[in-house]
């Protein structure tokens, strides 16, 4: 089938951004890894600010904190620019991060030893937090079958990339995002396996749930598949210790109660979740990615106005 001169454009475009991703890879692969991290920092604390996501994050952080001060919210503004920019750096460097064993602390690697020896099927259950994607390699590297979830950037050329990427440290099973993704999830736990889903972004069409005091759209996914196969939330979170140093904490499960009442099983797992998240992001407010639009839409326009 012929393209079409826009689509030829936007493959090229493409491809051109996957040449840049190659690059960058590249020079983060010949330098040393915190000097990788602590350029990430300076980059995106310096360029962040000129980009329209930081008008997000500031409208995001004044939500979550209302009675913050200006120089409050300007140090967490600072603060995660620097956090996002060592995530970004270091991403394509993880498997060496990840083969440091002393970069990547575990605090309650036996609850992961169980759910591999047979306490298992869970689901896994996290947010956007430091380096969140320690959190996934720590599953997998302690012998956790598990399906990691996913969305596809639009890029199909930057996606393999990425995919390598996590398949370089040890991530092996993924399940996209969406109608398929769930099917492929409902079929890994109906063979025993665990799932892993991240639970701090938007949902439209989702449940609504408070999430530091506003409503918030949440997926229903990980309380409506811990009701359907009676498996406990097992949540985790990810901390930087200093540059690219890490603490993994596997927390106590969350177990929900099967009313018979679907909706409001669900909606009480939601918020169970929700509060999790929320309870991570007060301990350590610089470290949550801020960067993308939580709240519904109106808040933001709201904002803006």
């Amino acid at each position: 089938m012929t393209e079409s001169p826009a689509q030829m454009r936007r493959n090229a475009l493409w491809r051109v951004e996957a040449w840049a991703y190659d690059v960058v890879a590249l020079l983060a692969r010949i330098f040393p890894i915190d000097a990788v991290s602590d350029f990430g920092a300076r980059f995106f604390r310096a360029f962040g600010p000129l980009t329209s996501a930081h008008r997000v994050a500031e409208r995001n952080l004044r939500i979550a904190f209302p009675d913050a001060s200006d120089e409050k919210i300007a140090r967490l503004l600072d603060e995660q620019w620097g956090h996002a920019g060592r995530w970004f750096a270091e991403f394509p460097i993880l498997d060496r991060i990840i083969a440091d064993p002393s970069r990547v602390e575990v605090v309650g690697a036996e609850r992961l030893a169980a759910i591999r020896d047979g306490a298992g099927p869970v689901i896994f259950i996290s947010g956007h937090l430091s380096n969140f994607e320690i959190m996934p390699a720590a599953i997998v590297n302690a012998g956790v079958t598990c399906q990691i979830t996913y969305r596809a950037t639009n890029n199909p050329f930057v996606d393999e990339r990425i995919r390598e990427t996590r398949w370089r440290y040890g991530v092996r099973l993924f399940a996209p995002k969406g109608a398929n993704g769930a099917r492929e999830l409902m079929r890994a736990l109906s063979r025993g396996e665990s799932v892993a889903l991240m639970n701090d972004q938007k949902f439209n069409g989702g449940v609504a749930a408070p999430l530091f005091g506003v409503m918030a759209h949440t997926a229903p996914g990980p309380s409506s598949f811990a009701l359907r196969f009676g498996a406990p939330l097992q949540p985790m979170s990810v901390q930087r210790m200093h540059k690219a140093r890490f603490r993994v904490v596997v927390h106590e499960p969350i177990r929900l109660t099967n009313t018979g009442d679907r909706n409001a099983d669900i909606e009480a797992g939601v918020r169970r979740v929700n509060a999790f998240i929320e309870d991570r992001v007060r301990e350590r407010p610089a470290e949550w990615f801020w960067l993308h639009k939580r709240w519904p839409r109106e808040i933001y326009k709201r904002g803006a106005a």
